[in-house]
């Protein structure tokens, strides 16, 4: 009897945080001494969390689940939450702290942009090194090149060291190698997400005809509706733990009310100037009919966005902006400005505290979760401040996205069009 493709039991990674290990001997070096002298680490990245010598830092917490051969199983969950930790521990990137791991069957893997490419090998001679990691005699490679090339896009640059790639091309190469080498198992990160839409259209019906033909894929995305395409099954992780794992539009629609539910869809924003900007949003927040926040907009009834911006002096030439864009597939579905209808408003707009609005009409978005991004400019490439990461729902509690047994759900919009017979 044929096991699981792949078998997690009480898997744990925990991390030193602290501890030096930059790669090379020199640049640990280099952070040593500047932590003897009581300098900032020259080697530390920007904006990550600095924690003290010695403290643990728990990135997988006793995880266990397994996948059969031949399915495709979907990881979701926050930045921070362990997916691609646990792709790297599944890739052997990275050893478990504790807990098992097997894996039947070859394994190919596209984590981070560069991972498995020798940056001085050129783009053809990277093909028929990853092909050999993965057990592949230069034959089958060489009866695959083509293919792999003209799927790449990058046929002017194959010669080429890949040192010399964008990171879309990198990608790109890179998906093209992973599946069509013929692996049993095919690993994919966000790291889809650098490529542009079309390639990752692309990708995703390559996934969906590798997944056809009986091979396992574990997928990591941020994007909901590739997701519930792609992964007939999914695990939510958060904080290193498994909190669900069921069919995909189950577990990504409690994972999405979750994310955007736990708080009211009002973000407030410093207020401070003292940088030296003139302007500054100060606050958003997305209010129903009767002025007040809830949990969820009904999709049948009107609401309003509301901004609050402050400015510093006067300021001629200004527009506000505004973009909604769908959580569930990263797409911008509206975007406005406050000077599109009224010119006027390009006049000198005076220092100090400043409110709008804006009315989205009813049955104009359809159920799920979207964010809001504002940002006031002079100028397209003059902008004086941007807000965003305010989330919110659309739902629908009388039935509309299912009329007379029709699904609307993988619809964006839910706009009401009139029909007319013509003779």
């Amino acid at each position: 009897m044929i096991g699981p493709a792949i078998l997690v039991e009480g898997l744990s990674k925990e991390y030193r945080l602290g501890v030096i290990n930059h790669g090379t001997l020199f640049r640990d070096l280099q952070s040593f001494w500047a932590r003897k002298l009581g300098r900032p680490d020259p080697n530390a990245v920007i904006g990550a969390r600095q924690g003290q010598p010695g403290e643990r830092f728990q990135a997988l917490d006793k995880i266990s689940f397994t996948v059969q051969p031949g399915e495709t199983l979907g990881i979701i969950g926050r930045n921070g939450a362990g997916k691609s930790t646990l792709l790297k521990v599944l890739s052997r990137v990275t050893a478990p702290t504790s807990g098992r791991v097997l894996i039947r069957g070859r394994l190919s893997s596209l984590l981070e942009v560069g991972t498995g490419f020798h940056p001085e090998l050129t783009g053809r001679e990277n093909i028929f090194l990853n092909g050999a990691i993965l057990g592949m005699s230069k034959t089958e490679i060489r009866g695959r090149l083509d293919e792999i090339i003209a799927f790449s896009e990058v046929e002017q640059f194959i010669d080429t060291p890949v040192k010399r790639y964008s990171s879309g091309m990198y990608v790109r190469l890179a998906f093209a190698v992973a599946a069509h080498l013929e692996p049993e198992i095919l690993v994919v990160d966000e790291v889809l997400a650098v490529g542009d839409y079309e390639f990752q259209k692309k990708c995703l019906g390559k996934m969906k005809h590798v997944s056809t033909q009986g091979r396992t894929i574990l997928f990591v995305s941020h994007n909901m509706t590739a997701i519930n395409s792609l992964c007939g099954r999914s695990i939510w992780l958060d904080s290193g733990r498994i909190q669900s794992d069921g069919p995909s539009p189950e577990i990504t629609r409690v994972y999405l009310s979750t994310a955007a539910g736990s708080s009211l869809p009002r973000k407030r924003y410093p207020h401070d100037l003292a940088d030296g900007r003139i302007a500054r949003i100060t606050e958003l927040a997305v209010i129903n009919e009767a002025g007040e926040l809830t949990h969820g907009y009904e999709l049948t009834k009107p609401f309003k966005i509301r901004i609050e911006y402050h400015l510093k002096a006067e300021v001629a030439g200004a527009t506000l902006g505004l973009q909604i864009l769908s959580e569930d597939s990263g797409e911008t579905l509206i975007s406005l400005s406050d000077t599109e209808l009224e010119p006027s408003r390009l006049q000198p707009r005076k220092s100090g505290t400043h409110k709008v609005e804006v009315q989205i009409p009813d049955r104009l978005l359809n159920t799920g979760t979207y964010s809001v991004r504002v940002g006031i400019s002079r100028s397209r490439h003059d902008t004086l401040d941007v807000a965003e990461g305010l989330s919110f729902r659309i739902v629908d509690s009388v039935g509309i996205v299912q009329y007379l047994g029709f699904e609307r759900k993988g619809s964006l919009l839910a706009l009401q069009l009139p029909w007319h017979d013509i003779q």
